[in-house]
């Protein structure tokens, strides 16, 4: 078996784990509307990975990992409110923010690797 895409792996790993978690917040009887964002910024993450590497071009890749990078940004803020104001377990809190702190990381990687010169 081929070596899979890194950041397809991670990032739609971070995607189960926001499922699971809106789950939670649901199920312990926090805020929806906040869950509802988590929910989506961090499973949009995965989602434009999944498409940049569909992308047909390199400046349609480079657009598509933008996307991505700016919603594990927002995935970031979501994650430390829910920690800051008690609604997440500090673990599972500090567990999911190092995650979305890996995908911002790689993603820029990403991004700054792809620009070009003239960019």
């Amino acid at each position: 078996m081929k070596d899979e895409n890194p950041v397809l792996v991670k990032s739609y790993a971070f995607s189960k784990r926001v499922v699971l978690l809106y789950k939670l917040l649901l199920r312990n009887k926090q805020p929806r509307s906040i869950a509802d964002q988590i929910l989506r910024c961090g499973t949009s993450i995965g989602a434009n990975v999944e498409e940049a590497v569909g992308g047909f071009s390199r400046r349609d890749f480079a657009a598509k990992c933008s996307i991505a990078y700016k919603e594990a940004r927002e995935a970031h803020y979501w994650l430390r409110l829910l920690l800051d104001t008690e609604c997440l377990e500090p673990n599972l809190a500090a567990s999911m923010i190092d995650d979305a702190e890996e995908l911002k990381r790689i993603l820029a990687a990403i991004i700054i690797s792809t620009r070009t010169p003239t960019e």
